[in-house]
Formats: C-alpha cells, structure tokens, sequence
C-alpha cells in the first residue's frame, strides 16, 4: 500500500488525525517532552505548531541515488531533537532559523519542488514535524503530487511513530549515530539512543526493505544507513558497521562519512576540537569491509564520494 492507497481508503487522515492529537502532550520523539505544542509551548527540539523550514529547493549533494541526474527536492526543516555539539547545521537545527509556514505553504513547496523535476521529496530532520508534514501530503495528493517520499533523519526515532509513516515513507535514510550511550548523552543529549536507533532502523528496514533503484539507478523504495565516523571512536563505528551485517543483512547500503569538523561547539571538548584524521577512518573502512558490507558508498577525507 503506498501514500495515494492510504488516501483512498482514508487512512491517511486518520493519521493526520491521530499524530496531531499527539502534539497536546507531544511524544513524537523519545525525549516524550509531554508539552502542549497545539497551545504554544515548545521542548527540547524547540518546534511549535506551525511546520517551519530553512530551506526548500533541488539538492545534488545526497547520495547518487537519491540527487540522481535531476537532484533531490529537499525540505530543510528547523530544530532538531538532538542537540550534536559537532552539528554543521547547527544555525537550523540548534538556533531554530527558517520561515514558519501554514501546512498549506508546505504542501505548495512540494508541489513546486516536483513541477522542477526533482526526483524526490527530501525531509530532513522532520521527525518532529510529522503531523504538519502528513497534512501536506493529504493536501498535495489530489493536486497529483507522485514524488517518493525521503525520510532523512537522526535515526533517534519512537518505533510507535514510525508506524505512522508505513506507506507514506518511500526511502528511509537514518543516521547510526553511537553504539554506546555515553558519548550519545555527552555529545548529543540523546539518552538511550542506541537501543531506540538500532529498533527503529529495524522498523524502517521492515517497511521499505533493501534499496530499490529503477532503469536509470534513481532510488525508488527502500533504506540507506547514514555513519559519521567520528574521532576517537566516539561513533562506535567498529561495533556499528558489523551489528548492521548481522541485523539488516549485508546488502544494505552504507553511506560511511569522513566529514566531520569540529563545528558548533565541538571546539570546546577535547578529543574533538580536530578533524578527524586518515588512521581514524581508514580503521571504519577496514571494519565495514571486514563485515561484508559492500553496497554503498565510502568518502575521502576530502569529501568526494566513491562507491565501495
């Protein structure tokens, strides 16, 4: 069943419906601030009603699948449930800047976005505007809106809220973040988040399966697993990279990053005021080799991707 299933049937405003209610004591995330979001106040992620986003316009710096030949049409939306001191977005998703819009606004934004031909509709960090973004596609759908639908988010979600998106959701694309809690509480003010990333990568792998790609290798179903290396081995990236192995099975497709930089304030904290260095990454390439997983795409350390 996909998005336009779901709106025949009725389904899908019955989850506009239900994830709406939900923001009266919001639980959309597993911090489960419990705020009123339908009255003003606002949690940790620091969102109110009203969708708000930083940016929307034809991306091509996504993973070859995703931007293909015609770009990806991404949707930047502001604040974020994780607080990464090494954020590179952090004016977005820590100082909260962008245009709040009506969920109308935002529907328009993609029925404009697919009139430029991108190939996707690309949310990033949109967890904690699920219902808004629910309600834009119940608007977009009889407008003839047909773009898959990209999930790009912290991995940090609640398996229950997920379920909101089966059929919705075309392409998942989740950060693994940390295989220990510590540096995931230390550096991202996220409790638990190695049990809760790893369920909810499993749900997202039960909905959409593996990466699917059609005639032209333009993703059209399925996940790919976001992994920063970072440094010191902060990441986990050596128990990470062979948990996905054994859990989603060695064809899933990593994207495995070199891109960290100590921005935001990761200048203040030892271990990661500095770039990450060659021996750093080149141990998490050895490790996603010796697990067998060899669909993806690995970086230089000067940011050029490459296939594995």
């Amino acid at each position: 069943m996909n998005y336009v299933d779901l709106y025949k049937s009725g389904e899908l405003l019955q989850r506009v419906r239900e994830s709406y209610r939900r923001l009266s004591a919001c639980d959309l995330c597993p911090h489960d601030c419990g705020i009123n979001r339908i009255k003003g106040e606002r949690g940790i992620c620091g969102s109110g009603l009203k969708p708000k986003i930083a940016s929307a316009n034809v991306h091509r710096g996504e993973e070859p699948p995703i931007s293909g030949t015609k770009g990806s049409g991404t949707i930047f939306l502001s604040g974020c449930s994780l607080k990464c001191v090494f954020c590179q977005n952090f004016p977005i998703s820590q100082f909260g800047n962008g245009e709040e819009l009506t969920t109308s606004e935002l529907a328009a934004r993609m029925l404009k976005l697919q009139k430029q031909r991108a190939h996707n509709i690309n949310f990033v960090t949109p967890t904690h505007y699920l219902p808004q973004i629910l309600a834009a596609l119940w608007l977009v759908i009889p407008e003839g809106f047909s773009l898959p639908i990209v999930w790009n988010s912290s991995g940090y979600e609640k398996v229950d809220v997920l379920q909101l998106l089966d059929g919705v959701v075309d392409l998942y694309l989740p950060d693994m973040k940390y295989s220990d809690d510590v540096p995931a509480v230390e550096v991202s003010s996220a409790p638990g988040y190695c049990r809760i990333n790893r369920a909810a990568v499993l749900e997202m792998l039960r909905q959409v399966g593996q990466l699917q790609v059609d005639e032209h290798g333009i993703a059209v179903r399925g996940m790919i697993i976001r992994h920063l290396v970072l440094p010191e081995g902060r990441a986990g990236s050596l128990e990470t990279l062979p948990w996905i192995a054994e859990n989603c099975g060695r064809e899933t497709n990593i994207a495995l990053m070199s891109q960290y930089f100590p921005a935001h304030k990761a200048s203040e904290i030892d271990g990661m005021n500095r770039p990450l260095t060659h021996d750093e990454y080149d141990a998490a390439v050895e490790a996603l080799e010796e697990a067998g997983l060899e669909n993806g795409w690995v970086q230089d350390l000067d940011d050029e991707r490459g296939a594995v």
